[in-house]
């Protein structure tokens, strides 16, 4: 056997961050030899290198580990990963048309989304605690940089600084937890940490499971680490927030799973209580605290918050059926938080971008479709039938009260609707109140993203199988 024979098989599960590794340096010589003429090239360079190693993630087949066990491609990690790139090649088409009309056409932008996406990959195929806080900070250092990307923007600056220290005491606290976890069971192995579990867990290693949570809660915008979002969410860049909501979620929700099912399935009452209470909060603080919100992005970010809290539901319920829950609602959310965006993008007159609620005035009457396809995804995002958004809420309910955890449901039952009034209220001022002056034309990328988030949530229910087995699949390689 030859040397390069022997190596392949370690480095086929690998391909797909090799791939986006190595053309991301390429894409930084070219930037550093053509300077500020190559964005254009560079981001269609960036958006082409995400789509290849797109069919690369769903090309591979079964269940690999590599690197000496600390990185793992199974279907789980193949459908996060194909949902991440998704969501970083939609957040560049969003991107171009913002960015040259504020100036800040730069071609470092789109190597950051993608240095960003190859942490968000390794955070989906982590197998033990290293890899995981490894990609973790590179998914974080590249996303801390473009909060603040608008250098001019005071807001823009305010953001990434916010960002990246409550993002360090995050990290601080994912260590702290890791290194207890390791003090307790000897190794930083998900499977190795099942095996040394084998009996009640001990109070350093309940401790450490704590502050684990903690760190990863951060990630996820929940509560009670939410307290960044709406700030960052708002003084970023509309495509940046827009990213923020999109595919750092995935793989933040990715990460979340493959510690807690992956490392503690033998103390699941341990960390059930935990997920409980975050998706709890989370649910009622998205609810009410967005009820007052007259800035878009601001209810946005509330929005995400209640929504990561809907989608912990089905990892609170610690089974199958309710992983298969949360990569369904994953999936759905993906689409309406990137529809929501590709419309919110399209809020100009001229040189100026609008971002409250009653910028939206009759909306219906000068742009007819927009207005129908933004109404479709506040619809949705409230979970009325027979849109997507209701079937990724049904999901999580159903695996919950199998997981007889029936009052978590009925919370995440009372809070859609509580929540349902902000959602409605949007499509109220768009259809019933008097008409503003129109605005311009939808920039090609958002049209693009805007018409394949639409197709998505209105038509689901047609076809849901595909992406139902797929979850079932992703779903049952946990287990």
């Amino acid at each position: 056997m030859t040397p390069i024979q022997s190596v392949l098989p370690a480095i086929t599960p690998v391909l797909p961050e090799i791939v986006l590794s190595v053309g991301a340096l390429l894409l930084v010589l070219w930037g550093a030899w053509r300077g500020e003429r190559s964005a254009e090239s560079t981001n269609l360079g960036a958006l082409g290198l995400l789509i290849f190693t797109f069919f690369l993630v769903v090309s591979q087949t079964g269940t690999v580990t590599t690197l000496n066990g600390a990185f793992i491609a199974d279907p789980f990690a193949r459908v996060m990963k194909a949902l991440i790139l998704i969501g970083s090649a939609a957040t560049i088409l969003l991107s171009r048309d913002y960015f040259q009309r504020e100036r800040i056409d730069r071609f470092e932008y789109p190597i950051l989304i993608v240095l960003c996406t190859i942490g968000m990959m390794v955070m989906a195929s982590a197998n033990d605690l290293i890899s995981l806080y490894l990609g973790l900070e590179l998914q974080s250092l590249a996303a801390y940089v473009i909060a603040a990307f608008h250098r001019d923007d005071v807001k823009s600056t305010e953001a990434g600084l916010k960002y990246f220290v409550l993002g360090a005491l995050s990290s601080g606290m994912l260590l702290y937890g890791s290194s207890l976890v390791y003090g307790f069971t000897g190794t930083v192995s998900f499977p190795g940490i099942v095996t040394a579990l084998n009996g009640p867990a001990s109070f350093g290693l309940v401790l450490g499971i704590v502050f684990v949570a903690a760190g990863v809660a951060f990630k996820l915008a929940a509560v009670p680490f939410h307290m960044w979002t709406p700030d960052v969410y708002e003084g970023s860049p509309t495509p940046v927030t827009a990213f923020f909501a999109s595919a750092p979620k995935m793989a933040a929700m990715a990460m979340t799973v493959r510690v807690f099912i992956g490392a503690f399935p033998d103390v699941t009452a341990v960390w059930q209580q935990i997920i409980v209470f975050v998706s709890i909060a989370s649910m009622a603080l998205g609810s009410f605290a967005a009820i007052g919100q007259r800035n878009l992005k601001r209810l946005m970010a509330y929005s995400s918050i209640g929504n990561v809290g809907y989608a912990l539901i089905g990892l609170a319920a610690g089974s199958e059926e309710g992983i298969r829950g949360v990569v369904i609602y994953m999936v759905i959310y993906l689409a309406m938080t990137l529809g929501a965006f590709a419309v919110l993008l399209s809020l100009r007159r001229k040189d100026r971008m609008f971002e409250t609620i009653d910028d939206l005035s009759g909306l219906s009457r000068t742009h007819p479709w927009l207005a129908f396809s933004l109404a479709a995804m506040m619809f949705s995002l409230a979970g009325i039938p027979p849109l997507a958004g209701f079937f990724a809420k049904f999901y999580v309910f159903a695996a919950a009260i199998k997981a007889d955890l029936v009052t978590l449901a009925v919370i995440g039952v009372v809070t859609s609707v509580v929540g349902a009034f902000y959602y409605l209220r949007l499509v109220k001022v768009m259809y019933f109140d008097e008409p503003k002056a129109p605005y311009e034309r939808i920039p090609p990328g958002s049209a693009i993203v805007l018409a394949a988030s639409s197709v998505v949530v209105v038509l689901f229910f047609l076809i849901p199988a595909p992406l139902v087995a797929a979850a079932g699949s992703a779903a049952k390689s946990l287990f």
